[in-house]
């Protein structure tokens, strides 16, 4: 499954809107999606599972790139 994270820069930082970045991951749930994000400094919103017609949606952006890890 493919899940996209929302997230700030740094565990410090308040949540602001216009700072929120995004990436894409494969993972087998959200809970291990957290697991392999436990060692970098970012602070996650929110963790949404993509499938069907968004993650298709999702594909065609120009950011659509999943991390390997």
């Amino acid at each position: 499954m493919i899940f996209k994270v929302y997230y700030q820069d740094s565990k410090e930082q308040v949540p602001v809107r216009e700072n929120t970045q995004s990436l894409y991951i494969e993972s087998e749930n959200e809970e291990e999606v957290r697991k392999k994000l436990k060692d970098r400094d970012i602070n996650i919103e929110y963790i949404t599972k993509l499938e069907g017609a968004i993650l298709d949606y999702e594909k065609q952006s120009e950011h659509f790139k999943l991390e390997s890890i």
